[in-house]
């Protein structure tokens, strides 16, 4: 019986190599000197600090272009609040959505039985398993969750027939 897995997943390696990108450009452009701005990733969390609200928001654009030029979603990064850390400067953390949680992968169930489609779909920890008889309808599954373009980044793994 043919399934796939419906997972969301970051690939960090990239997101480590545009977080290095970002801090490379941060340190060499004019606008950001004496600014003593920085982005780091620490344990699955983007940090970006600078010594104004309007800086941190400038090295935000440019760790956004570097995350989508490094092909990461920016539906995979859940950006958090801004908060002054002391000596007029701020900061502000974003988080990498790892995994479904459950209350999504509740609704994409619920959007393939809504379709009433000839597949059975399963919640399996942080994956949703999809099965049935045909490889078509798989596919029609696919195709539904892309049109869909659904709050988190989809990637479809582990298919057999």
């Amino acid at each position: 019986m043919p399934s796939f897995d419906v997972v969301s997943q970051v690939d960090l390696q990239e997101v480590r190599n545009a977080v290095d990108q970002a801090q490379r450009e941060i340190t060499t452009r004019f606008d950001f000197k004496g600014t003593d701005s920085s982005v780091k990733l620490v344990d699955e969390q983007i940090v970006v600090d600078s010594a104004t609200d309007h800086r941190v928001d400038a090295a935000i654009d440019v760790l956004k272009t570097k995350l989508v030029k490094r092909k990461v979603s920016l539906k995979s990064v859940t950006q958090g609040e801004m908060e002054a850390i002391g000596g007029g400067r701020s900061r502000t953390t974003f988080t990498l959505n790892q995994g479904i949680p459950q209350d999504a992968a509740r609704e994409l169930v619920k959007m393939i039985k809504d379709r009433k489609m000839k597949v059975q779909a399963a919640i399996q920890g942080d994956t949703v398993r999809v099965s049935g008889k045909k490889r078509d309808d798989l596919q029609t599954v696919i195709a539904m969750f892309r049109e869909a373009n659904y709050r988190l980044p989809l990637q479809y793994v582990n298919q057999r027939d």
